[in-house]
Formats: structure tokens, C-alpha cells, sequence
């Protein structure tokens, strides 16, 4: 800073050169061509479900058991004073949930008239995918109660199977909570 320059005059010419050497944000198109969600693991498998169908990931919650109810409703939390339901999903699937409790996570799903947890084996943070490495997947490749929930993989190191909470939100066999 010279003594001719003033702070003011500092900090303009420290917001040009940082505006010159700064990369720009990806453009419209290159948004386009990427997929995001949130990964997650069931039982051995790489789920990740798409961005705009988790509202948000929480540790396991504190939860009151529910009597009268499938093995896989865990219970319900209060969630900033909201009743959040519990859904075991590796049960729902047929699957043991993992006994590392400092692992599992609840994903929260709000689709029309239904807030729900989703409590899964591990959470892997936001994964990104090239939108047209999007395979389709067939069926009979999937083991049989998670099939019409998967709507499509990508392969990197893994394969992650894409999720959609939202149509299993929909599904009259979740929605069936009552023994």
C-alpha cells in the first residue's frame, strides 16, 4: 500500500486481481451434463439417490419405540418439533442393519404428504456422475424387494445403484406400516 492509496483503494484493486485469476463457474451446459447425489450403503451395496429426493442426512436420532408396528419401523423422533417416522431401510429390504450405530445415518425424505428417516447402513457424502455414463439396469439383476426402487447405475470404483426415495414413499407396501 502506497501512501497515496487509501484501504478503500487497496481493497478495489485486491478485487480486480482476484476477479482476473479466479476461475469461472461451470456453465450452464456443464451443470447439465452432471448428476449429483447422496451416496449410501445397504447391507454390502452402493446406493446414492438423487440430490433433490433427500432433504437432509442426521446421525441416528433418538426415537420412540411404536407398538403394533412392522420390525423394520424403528420408532419416532422429534425432528425441530415435526413427528419424523424411523424407517429401517435394511430391514425393509430383508437385510440385518449394520451394528456400527456410529455409522449409520437417517436420510429424510419429504414427497408430497409423507416425512420420513430412512435409516441406512453409512452415508458417503454428495457423488458426482457424468450424466451419460447413466446405465439402465435390468430386474432380474437386482435382489427382488429393492428392484422397482432402482432406476439406473453408474460404475466408477464401485457400482452405485441409483435409489429413488421418492417412489419408495409412494409404495403402498411401505406406506403399510401396521402388523
Amino acid at each position: 500500500m502506497t501512501d497515496s492509496q487509501t484501504a478503500f483503494e487497496l481493497l478495489l484493486e485486491i478485487d480486480q486481481r482476484c476477479r482476473l485469476l479466479a476461475a469461472d463457474l461451470p456453465s450452464q451446459e456443464t451443470r447439465l451434463q452432471s448428476w449429483s447425489g447422496i451416496g449410501f450403503r445397504i447391507g454390502q451395496c452402493g446406493y446414492v439417490a438423487p440430490m433433490g429426493e433427500v432433504s437432509e442426512v442426521l446421525h441416528e436420532p433418538r426415537y420412540t419405540v411404536l407398538p403394533g408396528v412392522k420390525p423394520w419401523v424403528k420408532g419416532v423422533a422429534n425432528l425441530r418439533g415435526r413427528l419424523l417416522p424411523i424407517m429401517d431401510l435394511c430391514g425393509f429390504f430383508g437385510h440385518e442393519l449394520s451394528a456400527l450405530r456410529k455409522q449409520r445415518r437417517v436420510l429424510v425424505v419429504e414427497h408430497k404428504d409423507v416425512f420420513v428417516g430412512l435409516m441406512v447402513d453409512e452415508v458417503f457424502g454428495m457423488q458426482h456422475f457424468a450424466q451419460d455414463s447413466l446405465e439402465s439396469v435390468s430386474a432380474h439383476t437386482l435382489e427382488g424387494a429393492i428392484a422397482p426402487f432402482v432406476k439406473g447405475q453408474f460404475q466408477r470404483e464401485q457400482l452405485w445403484r441409483v435409489f429413488s426415495p421418492f417412489v419408495l414413499a409412494q409404495s403402498p407396501g411401505f406406506l403399510d406400516v401396521a402388523l
